[in-house]
């Protein structure tokens, strides 16, 4: 056994061996460094626009408020209501302490469209004080005497419970105008002490003369050449002054005489010196 294996170490010392060369490792100083990327964060399952206490979520509950509000004043019911009637008919009820106190104490006092009655309730608060029909009329009649021209339909909508139904029976008192600029509807008084029949020969003539792009003071100098004197030139009759206190009395006023068939045997005795 010993001489085997001293021939095999012989015949293992005369094979050739081949060394396997290590692999280079690049060289990375002339490469600019990979940018780490940061740890992706884990995805939240709470969704922050929806919890309360939010502001999204607390105005959402406030303009929530104002339109059913508004809404119920449009239908007539115009009482007012505490917060816990306005939370449970708005189906609200589940929002928490802190939300009923800003709720109480800030949104509902501040906001311009609700007013407090009664200390701790609340009323839509419109901007034109209007309970029925005649009341709009008397509206739109004070603003045409004193020349602010018309009210905006969105704004009396808004003020006058079932609107809708006054403005049909009003009829062609009011006169419902769309303002070119926002397509806005505008509601005048019709005053109809300033309607007259004009005769359709001058109605013609009017509606044919064509004044576009000519100024009033070539319009002017027209109506001087036919003769027509322009109403710069007229002049306004002057203010009728106010009446004083006392001035209705007259003066010298014609008493009736009595005892008239006595008059020969009066005297006059006002020359006669005491």
């Amino acid at each position: 056994m010993l001489k085997e294996r001293e021939a095999f170490k012989a015949r293992a010392l005369k094979l050739p061996t081949v060394e396997k060369r290590k692999a280079k490792e690049p060289d990375t100083s002339s490469r600019p460094p990979k940018k780490s990327r940061p740890a992706p964060k884990p995805k939240s399952d709470l969704d922050y626009k929806s919890m309360q206490g939010s502001s999204q979520f607390k105005f959402g509950i406030l303009a929530k408020i104002v339109k059913f509000m508004k809404e119920r004043h449009q239908e007539g019911d115009t009482y007012p209501l505490t917060m816990e009637e306005i939370l449970d008919e708005t189906n609200q009820l589940d929002v928490n302490m802190r939300l009923r106190h800003w709720l109480q104490t800030e949104a509902l006092l501040n906001n311009p469209k609700l007013e407090v009655v009664e200390g701790n309730k609340y009323r839509f608060k419109p901007k034109y004080n209007i309970k029925d029909r005649k009341g709009l009329l008397r509206l739109l009649d004070r603003h045409d005497q004193k020349g602010e021209g018309g009210i905006i339909m969105e704004d009396v909508e808004e003020s006058l419970p079932r609107f809708q139904k006054a403005l049909k029976i009003l009829g062609d008192q009011v006169v419902q105008v769309t303002r070119p600029i926002d397509k806005k509807k505008v509601l005048f008084y019709n005053d109809k002490s300033f309607q007259f029949n004009v005769d359709e020969e001058i109605a013609k003539l009017w509606r044919g003369v064509a004044v576009d792009g000519v100024d009033e003071n070539k319009i002017e100098e027209y109506l001087k050449k036919q003769g027509i004197t322009s109403m710069q030139d007229v002049q306004r009759s002057a203010p009728i002054p106010k009446r004083k206190k006392g001035s209705n009395k007259k003066k010298n006023r014609n008493f009736k005489s009595h005892n008239e068939h006595m008059d020969s045997i009066f005297k006059d005795y006002s020359d006669v010196k005491k």
